[in-house]
C-alpha cells in the first residue's frame, strides 16, 4: 500500500519514529525539535553528509532518526529528496513515522521541500513485490511532514501524488513482458483515462494498418501477441498550448531477426519504459492541472523472430510516408516513435517529446544513470533540460550534427534505420527520428541507461525506475510554448 503523507503544524503524539535534520560535522538546529546526543552519532560514523541516517533510540520507547544535510548553505531539493529516502529506509519497519525538517531549508522554498520530501520517502519506500513468496515490504503506512502553511500542504500533496505516478511507471516495466502485453498495456491506460478522467483511444492491429502505421505493423509482424496504438488526452480549460508526449512502447525486444544475446534480453521488458513514463504521466495530470493540453502517443508491441518477421533489407512505409529500408531488426524503437512522431505532428501540437530506451550508444556515452537530450529547437530542449533538473533527474545534451545525416541515406528508401557502424548510434537515431517531426519543436530523450537501476540507491531500488515521469510533469507544470525556427 503506498503511504499516507499528510501536514501537521507539530510532531503528532502517536509517531513511532521522527526524522531531524544535522548538518556535516554533526551540526544541528538550535530549534530542533529534539536533542540529539551527538557523542552517539560519532560513535556509529554519521558525519551528516547527505544520505546518511542514523536511528537513536529514545526514553520514551520511540526513535529519533538523525538525517545527514551536508552543508547548510548547499541544501537543494535533491537534499530533500534523499533526507525522505533515508528517512523511509530508516523507517521501514514501523508504521507511523514523522519528519520534522523544513528549518533547514534555508532560502529554499518551503512547498519544494515538502514536495521532495514526500517524494523521496514514497519512492523509497516502493518496492516490486507481486511474485514473491516472501516479501518483506516496507510497513510504513502514514507519513506526516511537520510544518505549516498553504504552500507545505500543497507541495506534500503533490509530492506524493508524483511519487504514485513514478510507482505506476515503474509497476507496468516491472511486470513480466508475459503479463505486461501490448494488449495489457492498452487495458491499464483504459483504467487510468475512465479512473482520471482522460480521454483514451485504442487502434488495434487492424486499425493500426488502416490507419498507415508501417513502423509499428512492421515490428509487430513477428511477434504472436498483437500491437496496439494508445492514445491518451488530457483537456483542460483555458489550456494555453498542446503538447505530445510519444513513449517507446516495446513490451519485449528480443531484437527480432536480427536477434539479441541471451545476456542482452534479460532485462528487454524495460524497452517500454518510454510508454510507461508517458502513461504515468498522464496519470497525474488531472491532479496537477495544468494548463496545456497533452497528447499521450504510446506505439506498443513486441518485437520476435519468426516466419513472418521483418527482415533485413525489408521496406516500411510510415503514417508520413516517408519510406524506410530495415537494416537491423533490433533498430526498432525508432520505427514505431516514427508513426507515434507523425501523428503528434498531425494533431497540430505546439511542441512534442519523446521518451525511449532507443540505443545502447547513449549508455556507452553517458553510463546508466543520465539520459542524452537531443532536439531540433534550442529553447524547447531547453525547457526540457531545466525541468529534468528541477526535478533531480540527470539528462545531458547531444548534438544532432547535418553532416551526419547522410548516414541514414538509403540505396532503396528515403532513409534506412541504421547509420551503418557502432559509431554516434545516439545520433543517428536522433536523426532518424528528426525525420518525422517536420518543424515542429520536439526533444528526444534517449532514456536507455536510467530507465533501469541495477543498484538500490537513494530513492531508486533495483529495477524500473521510473525515469522521466518527474521532468515530464516539471515540464508540463512551467510550460512556455516554443516559437518554432524554419529552416
Amino acid at each position: 500500500m503506498p503511504i499516507e503523507v499528510s501536514v501537521s503544524p507539530q510532531v503528532p503524539d502517536d509517531v513511532e519514529v521522527l526524522g531531524v535534520p544535522v548538518f556535516a560535522g554533526r551540526r544541528t538546529l538550535d530549534n530542533s525539535a529534539v536533542e540529539l546526543d551527538v557523542s552517539y552519532l560519532a560513535e556509529r560514523g554519521f558525519e551528516g553528509k547527505v544520505g546518511e541516517a542514523c536511528a537513536v533510540p529514545a526514553d520514551d520507547g520511540s526513535t529519533v532518526v538523525a538525517l545527514g544535510m551536508g552543508e547548510p548553505d548547499d541544501v537543494s531539493a535533491e537534499t530533500f529528496r534523499r533526507a525522505g529516502a533515508a528517512f523511509a529506509k530508516a523507517a521501514w519497519n514501523d508504521t507511523t513515522a514523522a519528519i520534522a525538517v523544513l528549518d533547514a531549508a534555508g532560502e529554499l522554498d518551503r512547498g519544494v521541500v515538502a514536495e521532495s520530501l514526500a517524494e523521496g520517502a514514497v519512492l523509497a519506500a516502493y518496492r516490486f513485490t507481486k511474485y514473491k513468496n516472501q516479501a518483506k515490504p516496507s510497513k510504513l503506512e502514514s507519513l506526516v511532514v511537520v510544518g505549516r502553511g498553504a504552500k507545505v500542504q500543497t507541495g506534500a500533496d503533490r509530492g506524493a501524488r508524483i511519487a504514485a505516478a513514478v510507482s505506476l511507471a515503474r509497476d507496468l516495466v516491472n511486470e513480466p513482458a508475459g503479463a505486461m502485453t501490448p494488449t495489457r498495456l492498452a487495458e491499464v491506460a483504459i483504467e487510468v483515462g475512465e479512473r482520471e478522467g482522460l480521454a483514451v483511444t485504442v487502434l488495434d492491429e487492424v486499425a493500426i494498418a488502416n490507419e498507415g502505421l508501417g513502423g509499428l505493423q512492421g515490428v509487430a509482424q513477428g511477434s504472436a501477441q498483437p500491437p496496439r496504438l494508445i492514445e491518451l488526452v488530457y483537456e483542460p480549460p483555458g489550456a494555453r498550448g498542446t503538447v505530445a508526449l510519444v513513449g517507446k512502447g516495446i513490451t519485449f525486444d528480443s531484437g527480432g531477426l536480427s536477434i539479441k544475446t541471451a545476456d542482452g534480453m534479460e532485462t528487454m521488458k524495460t524497452d517500454m519504459s518510454g510508454a510507461a513514463a508517458v502513461l504515468a504521466t498522464m496519470s497525474v495530470l488531472p491532479a496537477l492541472a495544468p494548463k496545456v493540453k497533452v497528447i499521450g502517443i504510446l506505439p506498443t508491441t513486441e518485437n520476435m523472430p519468426s516466419g513472418t518477421a521483418i527482415k533485413p533489407g525489408d521496406v516500411l512505409k510510415i503514417r508520413n510516408g516517408k519510406t524506410v529500408e530495415v537494416l537491423n531488426t533490433d533498430a526498432e524503437g525508432r520505427l514505431v516513435l516514427a508513426d507515434g512522431l507523425s501523428l503528434a505532428v498531425e494533431a497540430g501540437v505546439d511542441a512534442i517529446v519523446d521518451l525511449a530506451t532507443l540505443t545502447g550508444a547513449c549508455m556507452v556515452a553517458l553510463g546508466r544513470k543520465i539520459a542524452g537530450l537531443m532536439g531540433n529547437n534550442d529553447a524547447w530542449s531547453e525547457q526540457v533540460g531545466d525541468a529534468a533538473e528541477r526535478a533531480g533527474e540527470k539528462v545531458w545534451p547531444l548534438p544532432l550534427p547535418d553532416d551526419y545525416r547522410k548516414l541514414i541515406d538509403s540505396e532503396v528508401a528515403d532513409i534506412r534505420n541504421t547509420g551503418g557502424d557502432r559509431y554516434g548510434g545516439a545520433l543517428t537515431a536522433g536523426l532518424f527520428l528528426k525525420e518525422f517531426v517536420g518543424d515542429v519543436p520536439w526533444a528526444h530523450l534517449d532514456i536507455a541507461g536510467p530507465a533501469r537501476s541495477e543498484e538500490d540507491n537513494a530513492y531508486t531500488p533495483k529495477g524500473a525506475s521510473g525515469f522521466g515521469v518527474r521532468t515530464l510533469v516539471e515540464l508540463l507544470t512551467r510550460y512556455r510554448k516554443p516559437a518554432r525556427v524554419r529552416s
